[in-house]
């Protein structure tokens, strides 16, 4: 009687320690993304883009994102962004992930219809979480 309790005791216990795979991780990071941007929050966008994060090949780096955020909160700007269908594939260790974004405003800052794009990002895992380290963002009107 006491083997299946240890039994059951042991599997619920490793059950417990289960972590979700690694391209749900990164799907999760993308969705923090999007919220982020939506509601003009720096730190959380900050949370899943690298140190060294490049933005269409020296276009854009991390501190003028996050200043861009912060800029939008400050005037108390919306932006709406709605993520197309997401495509996620692993490269050795990474990932890149494809997906289309239709970006609005209603703020001052930042156009009233910013545009739909075409979106790929690359992703490293630093220490446990997933971080964006590279994206490339085309128009797609």
């Amino acid at each position: 009687m006491l083997f299946p309790l240890l039994g059951m005791l042991m599997m619920a216990g490793l059950a417990g320690c289960h972590r979700p795979p690694d391209e749900s991780l990164v799907r999760q990071g993308i969705a923090v993304a999007e919220r982020a941007a939506e509601h003009a929050d720096a730190s959380s966008l900050g949370e899943v883009i690298s140190e060294d994060f490049d933005g269409n090949d020296g276009g854009a780096d991390r501190r003028q994102l996050l200043g861009l955020l912060r800029a939008a909160a400050f005037r108390g700007d919306a932006i709406h962004a709605l993520t197309g269908p997401l495509e996620v594939e692993q490269r050795g260790d990474r990932y890149v992930a494809r997906f289309t974004v239709t970006l609005t405003s209603g703020g001052k800052l930042l156009p009233e219809q910013m545009g739909v794009y075409r979106v790929e990002t690359a992703w490293r895992k630093e220490g446990r979480a997933w971080r964006c380290y590279s994206a490339t963002w085309t128009s797609a009107g």
